[in-house]
Parts: C-alpha cells; structure tokens; sequence
C-alpha cells in the first residue's frame, strides 16, 4: 500500500519481503546488462579469486532491493532524487535470501505544496541477519493534502 509524505515518521521502519537469489536470476541480470565480468559469470574463474566462487553483482543487489521497497510508494513517488552513502558491506552469492529494512531518516517540506522530500536508508540483510548493503534515497513523495 502506497503511503503519503504525511504518513512517514522519522525511525519508523518497514520490511519487505524476502528473496533468494538464484543461479537463473544472476544469468539474466548479466545477459540484460551486458555484464562479462568472471567473478559473476565463471565459476572456475571466481574459485581462484578471495571469493572463493561467484558473487552476486552489486548493481543487481542495488536493483533487487530498490524493488523490493515499491510497495512502500508505488503510487506516490514523485522521483528519486539520489543515492547517497551507498556502502557493499558483504558479498552476496547465489543461493543467498535477501530482505531489505527501509528506515525513514528523515522528513521535510519543499516549496512545492504537492510534495515533500523523504530520505529513506534501505538495509539489506542476508539470511543470517548481516547487512551486506545500505544506501541513503532522498525521494519526492506526493502530499495527501496537495
């Protein structure tokens, strides 16, 4: 369910749904973007490498989690206006179950009475509870009261 600016609090948080990423899903995310890298895509390559075996593209854990949070405003986002201290904590590997947390940090006014400027932090964990990725998202949200 779609929320309005007003509806957001600062500290409130809001999990989603949790994913397993599958060896199907890096294949495509690869093939779409053209993505030829070795660590992603060989896995003889990627066992010689500190890794141990392939991990999971950090764009495609960046895209995954931005759509995992769409319930959240899929109707009132205005635009996206950023990403901000964005940070890959931990590799992610196939086979992984990833969930996303969106924190509200913080809630203002702009000049313009239709909107107002979220900052949401978007917290994905793996399925032991580590958090392998956050990133700041200052987002216009559509007012109820426009």
């Amino acid at each position: 369910m779609s929320r309005y600016w007003e509806e957001f609090e600062v500290g409130a948080r809001y999990p989603t749904y949790t994913r397993t990423l599958t060896e199907g899903d890096v294949s495509l995310f690869c093939a779409f973007v053209g993505y030829h890298v070795p660590l992603f895509i060989d896995e003889e390559y990627a066992k010689k490498t500190r890794y141990g075996g392939r991990i999971v593209p950090s764009s495609m854990i960046m895209a995954v989690s931005t759509g995992m949070t769409e319930s959240l405003f899929r109707t009132t986002v205005v635009a996206q206006l950023g990403l901000d201290n964005a940070r890959f904590l931990k590799p992610v590997r196939i086979g992984d179950t990833i969930t996303t947390t969106v924190e509200v940090v913080s809630v203002r006014e702009t000049s313009n009475p239709a909107h107002g400027l979220v900052v949401f932090r978007d917290h994905v964990t793996n399925q032991r509870g580590e958090e392998v990725y956050h990133a700041d998202k200052p987002a216009l949200i559509a007012r109820r009261t426009a």
